[in-house]
Order: C-alpha cells, then structure tokens, then sequence
C-alpha cells in the first residue's frame, strides 16, 4: 500500500486479467471476428472511422433500443458508449422515429431552406442564449465555422486552443491532441503538434495551445502576440480525458482576457451540449461565449451541427459578407429530427432522469473508499467518468500520471459483462440516457465492483 492510502495496484496481474478477458470478449465476438476480415477487403482495418478500431478489435452493432444495443453476435449491451454521447435520447425513441417517417413521406433533400429549421434555432437561442444559428453536418464542420468566423471578423490569423482536446478533423484545430510527453514542450508553453500526418505545417504554427483550468496562460499567450489572436475555443468541460470540469472562475476570465484584447470566444459544445444541462454548459457554468459550437445529441442521431453566435459575432454571414455553406445544411430530415428531439424529449424536466441515475452511478465511490482505489470519480448531467487517479483530473497532463492497462481492463471488464462504455476509456466518459432504468446503473456499479475486487485480490 502506497504511502496515500490507496492500494497499489499488481499490474502483472492487471495484464494476465486483460489477457483472461481478451479471450472470453473473442469467444463472444465469433462472427465479428470474421466479419472484420470480411469488410477489411474494402474498408481500411474493416471501419469506417480510425477510431473504431479500438483493440483487441472493433464493437460491430447491429441495433439498438431504449438504453440497450446489440452487436451482430447477439451479445446486449447497456449502453454507456451512446455514439460518443448522441444518443443522450435513447435509442429509436418513438417521437424521433415519428417525426423522421413523417418527414421522409415529404422528401429529405432540397438544398432548399424549409420551414423545420426556425423552430430548432428558436430553441436553441433559448437554451444557449444567443441570437443567431446556422446549420451543418457534424461537430467538426461546427468548428471550422467557429474558426472562420474568428478569423473574418477580427481579421487575424491565430487560434489558441487547449492542448489536450480534440475539436474535430480539420486543419485549423487537428493539433495537440493526445501529445506524448516527450513531443509536448514544457507545461508554460506546450508545443502545437500535428495530431495526424498530413497537416500542413502552416496551420499547425497557426494554432497556440495552453493548458486548461490556467487562464494565466491564456493571458500570457495574448500579451506574447498582440493583436495578432483571433480568437479562442475552448470545451468548457473537457470530455476526452474523463470529464474535466473548470475551475470556478476560469470561464469567466476567458471571456474577460479575449474580450479585452479584441478576440472572440468559442465553446466547442459539440459534446457538453445537451448532456450537462438543458442549456449545455452555457446553463451549467453560466458564462455564455461569443459563439457556441453544437453537434452529436442535436440530430438524435442523425448527422447534425450547428454554430449560435452573437450579433456582433455573426453579423458578416448576416450581411452576406462571409460564406457559411453546405449542401445539406438545415436539411428536413435532420432538422425534423432535431425539432422534435429539443421540443418534445429532451425538455427541461428530462433532465432529472440524469441526476437520478448519477444518485445510483455514485455508489462508484464507496467501492473506490472501501477497495483503497487510487481512482476518483465526476459527474454532471449525462457525463461522468472515473479516473485511475487518486486526485481528479484538473489538465490533460495529468492522464501521463495513469496507466493505461487499467482503464483498458475497466472497459473490457464491463463490456464482458454487458456494459458497452466508449473504447479508450482512459479518454473518454460515459453518458447515460434519459431512458436508462435503476437496473442499468446498479449493472455498472455492481461491475465497478467486481473488479475492484479481482485487481485488489
């Protein structure tokens, strides 16, 4: 036992256990084995997404209903994963999948404006407090509009970011996302670096990274480039190294430091939003920024973003001045979706089925008091995770500190007993659903359990 008061854990036990539950998730995933040998004759390591590809091997999902999927092997599943937190609505909802059916019945593309797309931006201006939306396909295109408009209104070309977050796959923000510690500079002055080959250098030096919870950072970084910072986004709770909540005060100063050096401040809500609270983190945290990025739970499911902003922020796409465009921008489908998903499911009293799960998901902290874990545990609204780490999560750097056999037999530990949870679960959180019963969140406690006992045995 270490000198805190934790158990320290046997990590050659922690990898004969991994290699123990490798093979029972393999003896269970029969037909997936074979099938990802099947579509790799046509799709890179058999997925359509780099990151699908979590080993020992990916998740293939044949469907889902209320809180519950199933892969092509038959195995059901709890889910925690919910599409990287879209489906804070559970899945097939029956007012989603009536809307969409009514819609399809009138056609689903025009590239043509239509009437479902004012209700959804009424709300959203309602619920993130800012005037003007527009619309696009996913979390990443939201980002690279919150960019662009940083860039045409301040008519500068710098971009700070927090090292450590992933804000989509374009040019401007694909930087310093899980830096090693030996690429990553010193903690004062963390490196920019491209998170994938292919990035043209240009971008990556345009982009400055800072720690997050260190508004001082932040100040120093504008006064090392005067007039020359455009703006800065920011998720204002990180979501990819468990669910890092800020500190109080810090949101504030971000908007105080930019505002008083003629930048712009964006949240990137692609994740916080409609998980945290009914307002995302704009309602949790109550600082609203000068734009406000949105995707995953907007659509329900369906391919949907969104970029709110103030006046002053999206007056050059109101003037005509700056090109804010996509084919599928505002289609019907997605925004009948979306209408019915914000105005009929996910209403302000829906959110009380997230503290009423987190009442039963908090039992995760007696097992870490009694089992001596060196773990710690967060949750707000639909998002929580538990850290292999005495001390919560304050920066990214602080994931060095953990590592990453445990989390990696956590997750296979609850997927081998029903619980699907997001793969790489040392950087991502759960969400949970409005239509979770007690019964799915005493599976994840009880789980939770088990395992404190095996790798403390």
């Amino acid at each position: 036992m270490s000198t805190a008061g934790v158990v320290e854990i046997d990590l050659e036990l922690v990898e004969e256990l991994t290699r123990r539950e490798t093979a029972a998730l393999d003896e269970k995933h029969r037909r997936s084995l074979a099938y990802r040998e099947q579509a790799k004759r046509r799709l890179p390591g058999g997925v359509s997404s780099s990151w699908q590809s979590w080993p020992p091997h990916p998740i293939y999902v044949s469907h889902g209903k209320g809180s519950h999927v199933w892969d092509i092997d038959g195995n059901e599943y709890v889910d925690y994963h919910n599409g990287y937190g879209v489906m804070v609505m559970g899945h097939a909802h029956p007012r989603i999948v009536e809307a969409v059916q009514r819609r399809v019945e009138l056609g689903t593309h025009f590239a043509q404006p239509t009437e479902e797309a004012l209700p959804v931006a009424e709300n959203l201006a309602e619920r993130y407090r800012l005037p003007y939306w527009r619309f696009g396909n996913s979390g990443t295109e939201s980002t690279l509009d919150a960019v662009r408009i940083m860039r045409a209104v301040t008519g500068r070309k710098l971009v700070v970011k927090v090292e450590g977050t992933y804000h989509g796959h374009h040019d401007s923000l694909m930087v310093s996302v899980f830096p090693t510690p030996e690429q990553a500079g010193p903690r004062e002055r963390p490196a920019s670096l491209p998170q994938t080959l292919g990035l043209p250098e240009e971008f990556v030096n345009l982009t400055l990274c800072v720690p997050f919870n260190d508004a001082g950072a932040v100040e120093r970084v504008f006064e090392e480039h005067p007039g020359e910072i455009a703006g800065m986004i920011v998720e204002p709770a990180m979501s990819n190294c468990g669910l890092v909540l800020p500190d109080d005060g810090y949101l504030e100063r971000l908007k105080e430091i930019t505002r008083r050096h003629g930048a712009l401040l964006a949240f990137d809500e692609v994740k916080t939003g409609f998980t945290l609270a009914w307002g995302g983190a704009v309602e949790a945290f109550g600082v609203v920024p000068d734009l406000v990025c949105l995707a995953k739970s907007l659509g329900a499911g369906l391919p949907c973003g969104a970029i709110g902003g103030t006046e002053e922020a999206m007056d050059m796409i109101i003037r005509g001045e700056l090109e804010q465009v996509g084919t599928f921008n505002g289609n019907p489908l997605t925004m009948a979706a979306a209408k019915a998903n914000l105005l009929e499911v996910l209403t302000p009293d829906a959110y009380a089925e997230f503290e009423r799960i987190n009442g039963i998901l908090g039992e995760c902290r007696r097992v870490i008091e009694r089992y001596r874990l060196p773990a710690s545990m967060k949750m707000l609204g639909a998002k929580g995770s538990i850290d292999w780490r005495s001390t919560p999560i304050h920066e990214y750097r602080d994931l060095w500190d953990i590592d990453d056999r445990v989390p990696q037999l956590a997750w296979l530990w609850q997927l081998n007993r029903g619980v699907f949870k997001s793969p790489g679960s040392k950087w991502e959180s759960w969400t949970t659903s409005i239509v979770m019963s007690d019964e799915d969140a005493r599976r994840y406690v009880e789980n939770f359990e088990e395992l404190a006992a095996a790798i403390t045995a």
